[in-house]
């Protein structure tokens, strides 16, 4: 094998081995359980900090949205890197994707955080609802409350 030759080759085995170390990035899949009907779809926000988590959706990793089936909703989040994530979903049942509250903040359609976790006088803590995603697939079952 000439000098030349072998240089390619041991440059393509290097780079295959530096792509093979990156961390891949994953996918996230999340079904939303217990929608009391199949009207309107269910979106999940994703964030990757604390920041505006769970009340200002535009500083939201992503949002993605479901349709409605047999009770239940399924959305998938791809091309995630390994790291900590907390995840909001509701049932936009009126299909003006936002969610609707009351005058007091109180959502009008059900809801669901990330590890279930409920907030106290105000909505949940990223804190409470943060996860690590490490691996893919990793896939998450939320029950909604209304």
């Amino acid at each position: 094998m000439s000098l030349a030759r072998g240089m390619g080759v041991l440059s393509a085995a290097l780079a295959l081995a530096a792509t093979a170390a990156e961390p891949a990035a994953g996918a996230l899949k999340v079904r939303v359980e217990g929608l009391h009907s199949a009207s309107g779809q269910v979106g999940c926000w994703l964030w990757d900090q604390p920041k505006g988590y769970p009340t200002d959706p535009a500083l939201a990793r992503a949002l993605h949205w479901g349709a409605i089936a047999a009770g239940s909703a399924t959305l998938r989040f791809d091309g995630l890197a390994p790291g900590t994530y907390a995840l909001a979903c509701f049932h936009d049942e009126n299909g003006n994707r936002k969610l609707d509250t009351n005058w007091l903040g109180i959502p009008n359609e059900g809801m669901v955080a990330s590890n279930h976790a409920k907030g106290r006088m105000g909505p949940p803590k990223f804190d409470d609802a943060k996860f690590a995603f490490a691996e893919s697939p990793l896939e998450l079952v939320l029950k909604i409350r209304y």
